[in-house]
């Protein structure tokens, strides 16, 4: 085996060896054993909310131990890879090298991605993300941007079969939407997606544009850990107006023929929610009430912590507090603001490729935490 392939085996292994240590291995499995045994107790189902819980982290405990036993396996796997290549000749021996290396270069990229998914501990990390995304300066452009980005995070979000709830989606007259909101459920969804919040910029030639000119909007992007039974997030009666009216669609057709959707107005704070995506008026309710539990928990967070109001600014979506660039004209190019990350495959960043951005955003904001500690 080449000393260069040896030496990237080796640091492939020390990388492999840390996640394993932080994850700690023989812990995982010792927890795994204990769900299971509550799991097969007949009588967990007596507290539904309970028995969620405890199906949905023996769920995740299983899901990162394969995840991990299996890069360890296919580290194991490599250097026979290669031993066989050696054994080939002429044709068949560069195929079987080119195959080995091929399989190197994706154990790397998926190494890494555990790596940086072991550098998610903050405190609601590991919960569902509530994403919110709203159109900003631009006018049409913007709001076509917005539903844009807001395919980009469902795609993205559909690639690692994650599921998606959308609760709340506001269209804009011409083209596009004013707002949407909705939940992605998965271990770490919010830790992972917390680093795509700010403000969103797409250069193009406008398609609404009938002289052609070349025009950047701007959206904005909110993502908020979703509310657990014990953050104690108690909302008195009294503190709250709701507001039922009829659901529309695009280009205001009515969806629903009843008045179905609910606005729900916290009058202490003025923070507004609404949802109309549901079947019934009550089931909106209940998922708005769950996207207002969220945005209370952010606020008692940032007034526990002013150093969270660095990572949510009130500012509009304009030029001022930009995290990421989208041009497709006149060149192609998506660059991160903060990291400098860059591609030049916009399509395929909007199609939901967005690992990569992500990956360097976790990594900076680890970087920029221990700098500022």
């Amino acid at each position: 085996m080449h000393p260069d392939v040896s030496a990237d085996l080796a640091e492939l292994d020390s990388t492999l060896k840390t996640v394993e240590s932080v994850l700690d291995v023989e812990e995982l499995r010792r927890r795994i054993d204990e769900l299971e045994h509550q799991a097969s107790d007949p009588d967990l189902w007596n507290d539904q909310d309970h028995a969620q819980q405890v199906t949905s982290e023996l769920s995740h405990a299983q899901t990162e131990l394969r995840r991990v036993s299996e890069l360890r396996q296919r580290l194991e796997d490599l250097p026979v890879l290669y031993e066989l290549a050696e054994e080939e000749e002429g044709e068949a021996q560069t195929a079987a090298l080119a195959d080995a290396d091929a399989e190197r270069t994706a154990l790397h990229a998926d190494i890494e991605a555990m790596e940086v998914r072991t550098l998610l501990s903050g405190e609601y990390d590991k919960r569902d993300a509530l994403v919110n995304i709203r159109s900003g300066a631009g006018g049409v452009d913007a709001a076509d941007w917005a539903e844009m980005l807001m395919r980009m995070y469902i795609r993205w979000a559909d690639r690692h079969k994650y599921g998606v709830e959308v609760y709340d989606t506001s269209y804009a007259e011409e083209a596009g939407i004013k707002s949407a909101t909705f939940a992605v459920k998965a271990p770490y969804a919010y830790g992972t997606l917390s680093v795509e919040m700010g403000t969103h910029r797409l250069v193009r030639i406008s398609p609404f544009d009938n002289q052609g000119r070349r025009q950047t909007s701007f959206a904005e992007v909110e993502v908020l850990p979703v509310v657990e039974t014990t953050d104690h997030i108690e909302i008195p009666e009294g503190d709250i107006r709701v507001d039922v009216y009829r659901s529309s669609g695009p280009g205001g057709q009515s969806v629903n023929t009843t008045d179905s959707a609910v606005r729900l107005t916290h009058i202490p704070t003025g923070i507004v929610v609404t949802c109309q995506n549901e079947k019934s008026q009550l089931q909106n309710k209940i998922s708005a009430m769950r996207v207002l539990q969220a945005k209370l928990l952010e606020r008692k967070r940032q007034e526990e912590r002013a150093e969270m109001d660095a990572l949510k600014t009130n500012e509009g979506a304009s030029w001022g507090n930009q995290m990421r660039s989208y041009v497709l004209h006149p060149y192609q190019m998506v660059k991160d603001l903060r990291t400098s990350y860059e591609v030049n495959n916009p399509s395929a960043v909007l199609d939901g490729e967005i690992d990569a951005f992500i990956e360097s955003g976790i990594r900076w904001r680890m970087s920029d935490a221990q700098q500022s500690g």
